[in-house]
């Protein structure tokens, strides 16, 4: 499994860097879709429009250009002995549907169990973010938390709990602004021993 998630970190690596296009074909784009919706792209109030927007999407898509892999590279070995579960809770995050393009908010809640080394927490955050920040759909996310984490660590077990708005069934479609929906994953001991399991259930959502 390892392997598999450092090939396709590799080929979307070489992948964005062979057809990405550049920033006067996207702000051309943006203009296309502003004109698309009834609006004049060259009025004052949008001239600068599709520029802002490229800029804002570098930013909500920054995640492709990252390797989550990397970030969990340097872990401590001096830890004592330590051999309980560490949780890292309520890690807030904005996604975008990848059927839409619409907003996904939330938060994750991550856990593991060391097996002889710990990674510093803010690399647990940072994975969240790498892959909050790519076209997603929710249960994916959680599963490609989960399973870097596991392959790169390769700890006692992993639990991964993401709870999240969908702005494309709140703000849309069905409009119900008051759903959000709940994924887990769960590896090692987290799937094999029930009591590890309620116990980091009972420090999450």
């Amino acid at each position: 499994m390892s392997s598999n998630v450092h090939a396709l970190e590799r080929v979307r690596t070489l992948h964005s860097e062979v057809d990405r296009p550049d920033r006067a074909e996207v702000e051309a784009a943006f203009r296309t879709i502003i004109r698309w919706t009834g609006d004049d792209p060259e009025r004052d109030g949008l001239i600068e429009t599709p520029a802002r927007v490229a800029r804002a999407f570098e930013e909500f898509f920054g995640g492709y250009a990252q390797n989550p892999v990397e970030i969990l590279q340097k872990t401590f070995e001096e830890i004592e002995g330590y051999d309980e579960m560490i949780v890292l809770r309520g890690i807030r995050f904005e996604s975008h549907c990848e059927h839409h393009m619409a907003p996904i908010i939330g938060q994750a809640w991550v856990a593991y169990v060391p097996s002889g080394r710990v990674v510093g927490i803010s690399k647990l955050a940072r994975v969240v973010e790498v892959y909050a920040r790519r076209l997603q759909i929710q249960e994916k996310m959680t599963a490609q938390i989960a399973n870097t984490i596991n392959d790169v660590l390769k700890p006692q077990g992993v639990g991964v709990i993401i709870k999240a708005s969908h702005h494309c069934m709140t703000t849309r479609g069905v409009h119900k602004p008051d759903s959000d929906l709940v994924t887990s994953r769960m590896l090692g001991c987290f799937r094999d021993n029930p009591l590890t399991r309620q116990e980091f259930l009972s420090m999450a959502v």
